[in-house]
């Protein structure tokens, strides 16, 4: 029984909400416990309307998990290269669904021509990213109060040419590395 990763259309949103605000509550709770008002914050924007506002919006790329019709995962990319929501349910961390989604947000990114990805990230979440292969920037402020890591990758991505296909152009000074 596999993940299927699809994409995200408006019609996902109550569930999606329900997902995200579920997720944030439950898996992030160590995060913002002993921050008063953080997690109202944080929810605040966490609605149906919103959600499917998200979805429908064609500069984000939104994606749904998964398994026997059962919604596992949501992650949503906007064309400024911003993993905006990465979220899997509580009971399905570690499951794999978390990697399928980056995996293909990443391969959406590429497609764009989008060169690095960066992302805010409670400090529960952050080594998820860094075992794929994002860089931790340290310390910062996100929309809703809480400090989280800033963090970012470079994607292999070459510009006017289809995504996974090698270059034989050489760099701009030339060199062969």
């Amino acid at each position: 029984m596999g993940i299927d990763i699809r994409k995200a259309v408006p019609l996902d949103a109550a569930s999606a909400c329900r997902l995200l605000r579920r997720s944030i509550e439950q898996g992030c709770e160590a995060d913002y416990r002993g921050h008063p008002g953080v997690l109202d914050a944080w929810l605040g924007n966490k609605t149906p309307e919103n959600v499917a506002t998200w979805f429908a919006s064609s500069t984000n790329f939104a994606i749904v998990a998964e398994r026997d019709g059962e919604l596992l995962g949501l992650a949503l990319l906007t064309q400024a290269g911003k993993l905006s929501l990465c979220y899997v349910q509580p009971e399905a961390v570690r499951s794999g669904v978390g990697s399928a989604m980056l995996a293909a947000v990443e391969q959406q990114a590429r497609a764009w021509e989008i060169r690095k990805l960066h992302l805010h990230s409670p400090a529960g979440a952050a080594p998820f990213f860094e075992r794929h292969g994002y860089t931790n920037a340290g310390l910062d402020k996100a929309c809703y109060g809480l400090e989280c890591n800033l963090l970012w990758k470079a994607l292999d991505v070459v510009v006017g040419e289809p995504a996974g296909q090698e270059s034989a152009r050489k760099r701009f000074c030339n060199c062969s590395q």
